[in-house]
């Protein structure tokens, strides 16, 4: 997409913080190995934090709540799209209260609109697909939507996302490639597809020109892959708040 400005320019994003209640009762698919370091934790989120302010984002920065183990995941409570916002009703009972802030929030920072989802939708883990595509298309119509099968991950960002204006990087499991296929297939623009061996490292970010994945340490088998995209690189370490299924992508809502 040479000579043609980025579609991936942001001004401002909504993160929250680590609450202490995280470690133990944050949701996750599988109990890790290790516990969350929670004050490691809270040092990894806060040079994220600093790494959106470094590539000139105005961040809008909201305390953690302890009623909320996840509410350091923003991500899943909203979409953004062309000044348009659409509240989240979330598919686990326990973190439907995050969208009130969420809400707020959104309004405060001068979107043109903001809507909630309504039953039965759910717009992330065990959603009912067929009413959050309705309802996402009604209320964001120009943003075009089709669904992709996710079966064993939280999220489809969870094995493929944006690296550059053409790009999207896939992880290397069958999961991921067959959702790369669907992709392919529905996709109304003709993406370059650079696979990565380990599907944790599929979820990075393109923000302002700046490309933004997990450190060496956490995906030495993937980061070469990265060192082929051209532009400006950063490398984030996320360690802990992988240990409860939080991605890079999880931490921020980015508006343009």
């Amino acid at each position: 997409m040479s000579g043609k400005e980025s579609k991936f320019q942001y001004t401002k994003a909504i993160v929250c913080g680590v609450p202490h209640s995280l470690p133990a009762a944050a949701q996750r698919q599988n109990h890790p190995s290790e516990p969350v370091d929670f004050n490691k934790a809270v040092r990894q989120h806060c040079e994220y934090v600093r790494a959106l302010k470094n590539i000139g984002l105005e961040v809008t920065e909201l305390p953690a709540d302890e009623q909320y183990p996840d509410c350091v995941f923003v991500e899943d409570v909203g979409v953004v799209c062309d000044g348009v916002a659409l509240v989240a009703r979330l598919g686990h009972p326990t973190r439907r209260g995050e969208s009130t802030r969420m809400k707020t929030t959104l309004q405060k920072l001068g979107l043109v609109q903001v809507v909630e989802m309504n039953q039965p939708a759910l717009l992330d883990g065990g959603d009912d697909e067929s009413s959050r595509i309705e309802q996402f298309s009604r209320n964001i119509p120009q943003l075009p939507c089709d669904g992709i099968s996710v079966t064993e991950h939280l999220h489809l960002k969870s094995m493929m996302t944006m690296a550059s204006d053409d790009i999207i990087v896939v992880g290397g499991s069958d999961e991921a490639q067959n959702a790369w296929l669907e992709v392919e297939k529905k996709a109304k623009f003709q993406y370059k597809k650079l696979m990565v061996p380990d599907d944790t490292a599929a979820n990075c970010m393109f923000v302002n020109g700046t490309l933004i994945h997990l450190a060496t340490a956490e995906i030495p088998n993937s980061v070469e892959v990265f060192n082929q995209i051209p532009g400006q690189k950063m490398e984030l370490e996320n360690s802990e708040l992988s240990k409860v299924d939080g991605c890079l992508t999880c931490l921020s809502i980015l508006l343009m």
